[in-house]
């Protein structure tokens, strides 16, 4: 069977928007499988997020929440210190695929940024939520360092270009060695089933 390839940066919020649409294609298509393909928001940084970004990104938290109807919880931008920087939250999942755990990782990550007010920039986050998913945090921690993390976050930064995925979320369909755009930026499950329909 194809497999779905789908293009998603954890701290992406029109991608935790995107939680229901994954759920009813899944459902409709039950025998696809999903591979995720880090998208890479923002690069590593330890700079402050500057007001005009806060403001950027917390627009957006409320324009998904209008669209999708997800929730966010806002005392994250009182109580943390934001960094535009989501290449770290993006090799967690990939260390976390490792184990298994890469949609469990996802999810964590998603939880604790948009409703428990935690920072997935921060390893300290990220290793906590490994720990809480199941995985050891020492060797958690140290894959997330580790320079053959970096490489395969950069294989999934090809794959997605590979396919002209420049928009998050996206998703596409990977059969054998060919693989294809389907949608790119929000859509409706409806949308995405056409587009799979179509193609498959």
């Amino acid at each position: 069977m194809p497999t779905l390839l789908y293009v998603v940066d954890p701290m992406c919020s029109w991608c935790w928007g995107f939680t229901e649409v994954r759920r009813e294609v899944s459902e409709t298509f039950p025998d696809l499988e999903w591979q995720l393909v880090m998208g890479g928001l923002a690069p590593d940084s330890d700079e402050p997020m500057d007001e005009a970004t806060k403001t950027y990104v917390q627009e957006a938290w409320r324009a998904v929440a209008q669209r999708t109807g997800v929730k966010f919880n806002h005392a994250f931008w009182a109580e943390c210190a934001p960094r535009r920087s989501t290449y770290p939250s993006c090799r967690a999942v990939i260390v976390a695929g490792e184990s298994g755990k890469a949609e469990g990782m996802l999810a964590a990550i998603q939880r604790a940024y948009y409703q428990e007010a935690r920072n997935p920039s921060d390893t300290e986050t990220l290793t906590a939520l490994a720990q809480e998913i199941g995985l050891d945090p020492a060797a958690f921690e140290a894959a997330l360092r580790a320079p053959e993390t970096q490489e395969r976050l950069e294989r999934d930064f090809a794959l997605r270009s590979g396919i002209g995925a420049y928009s998050f979320p996206s998703v596409g369909l990977l059969d054998g060695d060919q693989a294809q755009l389907l949608t790119t930026g929000w859509c409706e499950a409806s949308v995405l089933s056409a587009a799979l329909r179509e193609s498959l």
